[in-house]
């Protein structure tokens, strides 16, 4: 298995990184509504760490967004390319990342991230960053709420409420499953709001989380595991 090295020229240190995010920040497009839920295809991405053996295992899973069927998926695994910084872990991943989905024989079509775009503290979290790199839709479905407040939605699948940041909404809590826990959807690139939480219910018929990241957290666990032996 090659193992990905860290790209040249990346940011080695947080200043570095908190600089590359205000040159990419002003690129991302907030007013596409994006693909229509339910057409073309749709593909998870995530990843996994060994931080002992300085590993990070990426994988993109493309699914028939009608179906929700597996298309294609790829893998990739990489040198953990950045130190952990809360803010800054899309620099810890989106090379691998970026290896994983250029694998792929498939346009990936909307992208879905286990984590955030507009609901980061600069409003520049891996799905935005992931967009704006590729060029792609993409949405981040968190399973927890980072550090923004919000009101808890109704019971019902399909409720939801604003993630705020001092007024301002930067993601919506989401019921997926009637009377379990929401997860916490913002907008990365090329997506509007509303279509993001769209996508994120049709993506989620029988669990809390999206198909997406479900195939896309079991491939990159078994990717890393194979690579580590």
């Amino acid at each position: 298995m090659t193992i990905i090295e860290t790209p040249a020229g990346w940011p080695a240190n947080e200043a570095e990184a908190l600089a590359v995010q205000d040159e990419l920040r002003g690129r991302v497009v907030l007013d596409e509504p994006g693909p229509a839920p339910g057409t073309g295809l749709v593909t998870g991405v995530d990843v996994a760490y060994d931080d002992a053996r300085d590993l990070v295992a990426a994988a993109a899973v493309v699914l028939d967004a009608r179906t929700l069927t597996v298309v294609e998926e790829a893998t990739a695994v990489g040198r953990v390319s950045f130190p952990y910084v809360p803010g800054l872990l899309a620099f810890r991943e989106i090379p691998a990342v970026l290896a994983a989905l250029g694998a792929l024989g498939e346009a990936p079509g909307l992208v879905v991230c286990d984590g955030y775009g507009q609901a980061h503290p600069r409003r520049f979290g891996l799905a935005s960053h992931l967009g704006v790199l590729t060029g792609l839709p993409v949405i981040g479905v968190a399973k927890n709420p980072f550090t923004f407040t919000f009101e808890e939605p109704a019971e019902e699948r399909g409720a939801s409420s604003p993630l705020l940041a001092d007024g301002e909404e930067v993601g919506r809590a989401l019921r997926t499953r009637t009377a379990v826990k929401p997860v916490f959807v913002s907008t990365g690139h090329r997506v509007t709001l509303d279509n993001a939480c769209a996508h994120t219910l049709h993506l989620t018929p029988r669990y809390r989380v999206p198909e997406t990241t479900r195939h896309a957290d079991a491939l990159c666990r078994r990717a890393l595991k194979e690579a580590m032996a």
